[in-house]
C-alpha cells in the first residue's frame, strides 16, 4: 500500500498539468475489479452493481459500470445503451457502484448514450473488465 501511495505522489509531482483529481486511468493505475452483478429490471432496463478496490474517485467506478452495461448490451444482441443513473459509495477501501442503463438495438434518445462496441473496445484497452 505504501508503494502505491508513493507512486501516486511521484506521478502527481511529475504531472502538474493533470487535473486536480485524476482518475486511475490518467495515472496509469488499475484498480482491483471485484465483480459485477446484473439485474434485469424491466424489458430493456438493467441494473449493474459493481465493486472495486483501489479506485480514486467515483468516475473510476462509473466507468466500470459503463463497461459492464456495454458488454451486456452486446450479449443481448443490442448495439446501444443509455445511462439512467449511477450511485457510488466507498467504505473501507471498497468502492461500490449501483448503475441503471437502458439497452436498445438503435441509438436511443438522450445525451448519455453509448455505442456498446466502441465502449467495450475502450474498456479492453484500459484493462477494465466487462460482464
Amino acid at each position: 500500500m505504501h508503494a502505491r501511495i508513493a507512486a501516486i505522489l511521484a506521478v502527481g509531482a511529475l504531472t502538474a498539468c493533470q487535473p486536480a483529481n485524476p482518475t486511475v486511468d490518467q495515472l496509469g493505475l488499475v484498480p482491483d475489479y471485484l465483480g459485477v452483478q446484473t439485474r434485469l429490471l424491466d424489458g430493456d432496463l438493467v441494473n449493474f452493481l459493481v465493486e472495486a478496490r483501489g479506485a480514486l474517485q467515483p468516475t473510476d467506478v462509473e466507468r466500470y459500470a459503463e463497461c459492464a452495461a456495454a458488454q451486456y448490451a452486446l450479449i443481448r444482441g443490442y448495439g446501444f445503451a443509455r445511462h439512467v443513473r449511477t450511485n457510488v459509495d466507498e467504505e473501507g477501501g471498497i468502492w461500490r457502484g449501483d448503475a441503471v442503463y437502458t439497452i436498445s438495438p438503435a441509438l436511443p434518445r438522450g445525451v448519455r448514450t453509448i455505442d456498446a462496441e466502441v465502449v467495450v473496445a475502450r474498456c479492453r484497452e484500459s484493462g477494465i473488465p466487462t460482464v
